[in-house]
């Protein structure tokens, strides 16, 4: 459903917010630091369909007791990466981890791991969204074989090329970068 958020002040531009059911998951969208391994559901797709550089020694121990534990240690200790276990009450148990060169390049690892958790998670349940800038626009009829038929003028909105986006996740995000472009659109004609 097409959510108007903001309406220039003159009443001719507008910005809204639109449910985008069409976004890729945010693990195959983007280049992300974590990787994820899937532990195995028969429920759920993979998170990831790579589980990254460690996905190898998953599948060694992953029929064992306790694997997960396992895992975890044997990832922190011999590869120094830094591990998060998942488990969602209404998605797969997952094992999410960065690795020295992942953790390098961010303040806290934790927070980063768990910011990816939240961001797919948040895709999973489908808060995703577009914006859409929109002008109004005024049709006049052109008279033809029927002119004595008077159907008026007729006002609606048209989108202004190039000034959409889709895939955002979150309402907050999608709402914060939709008033953005709007307000630097505003000022660009200007």
């Amino acid at each position: 459903m097409t959510e108007i958020i903001e309406t220039s002040t003159d009443g001719r531009l507008r910005v809204c917010l639109v449910p985008d059911s069409d976004a890729d998951s945010p693990r195959i969208a983007c280049d992300r630091l974590t990787h994820v391994i899937t532990v195995l559901d028969r429920h759920y797709a993979d998170v990831d369909m790579d589980g990254g550089p460690l996905e190898d020694g998953w599948r060694q121990i992953k029929d064992r007791d306790k694997a997960v534990e396992i895992f975890t240690r044997w990832a922190q200790i011999a590869h120094g990466a830094e591990v998060i276990e998942d488990q969602a009450h209404d998605g797969p148990r997952t094992i999410w981890y960065l690795m020295p060169e992942g953790i390098a390049e961010v303040n806290d690892p934790k927070d980063h791991i768990r910011s990816e958790i939240a961001e797919y998670r948040a895709w999973a349940r489908g808060e995703v969204y577009g914006y859409i800038i929109e002008r109004a626009v005024k049709w006049k009829p052109i008279p033809d074989e029927y002119e004595d038929v008077n159907i008026g003028e007729r006002s609606t909105w048209e989108e202004v090329t190039d000034c959409s986006c889709w895939g955002l996740i979150t309402y907050e995000s999608a709402e914060r970068e939709a008033r953005d472009q709007f307000t630097a659109y505003l000022e660009s004609l200007h």
